[in-house]
């Protein structure tokens, strides 16, 4: 009977998996936390999704990294030539929020979007207006920065599908960027 309870009746066998099938049950709703997107404008990013109308798939990165954003980059690089390739460019939309407020200036996040060849249209960058809601935001999606003492991070990384509420729906580990994307066509 403990394992039962332990496992959600035997469905997830670690706090992550449980986390994400509990997502998927239950969608929570994205915070209000001031954003400024690449191009300098300020928004509310529960809001901003709102009136995008369009599905988001999002992912936390940090300008510096050489690692899991570099990675993370490639693989929203794949999905925005697949979302054009598809016509889905209305429905679908990819943002990338960094979570390094101090080295992630406006002026870097722009040099770093051109370098990724990120089309605004389709992909935004954006960094968190007040660090005070950085750690609220990175709770609601479920990612762990800390700290590696030597000017960068260690930090988990998945992709994140948000409905067009701005609820988070699914997340998806780094591999599965076509399932990510099978999974955003679906939604309303």
């Amino acid at each position: 009977m403990a394992a039962s309870a332990c496992t959600m009746g035997f469905r997830v066998w670690t706090s992550e998996s449980a986390r994400r099938l509990s997502v998927r049950q239950a969608p929570p709703a994205v915070p209000a936390t001031a954003l400024t997107l690449t191009d300098g404008t300020p928004v509310v990013l529960d809001q901003w999704l709102a009136a995008q109308r369009r599905v988001t798939i999002v992912s936390f990165i940090y300008t510096r990294c050489n690692s899991l954003c570099t990675v993370l980059g490639n693989e929203f690089q794949q999905l925005q030539a697949r979302i054009v390739e598809l016509h889905l460019q209305h429905r679908v939309q990819l943002l990338s929020i960094s979570f390094d407020p101090q080295g992630d200036t406006p002026d870097r996040i722009r040099t770093y979007a051109r370098a990724m060849g990120a089309n605004p249209a389709i992909w935004q960058f954006a960094r968190v207006q007040r660090a005070a809601q950085l750690q609220h935001l990175l709770n609601a999606f479920g990612i762990v920065v800390i700290p590696d003492q030597q000017g960068g991070y260690v930090h988990n990384a998945a992709l994140h599908l948000l409905d067009r509420h701005a609820r988070l729906v699914d997340i998806e580990d780094l591999d599965a960027i076509q399932q990510t994307l099978i999974n955003a066509e679906a939604l309303p």
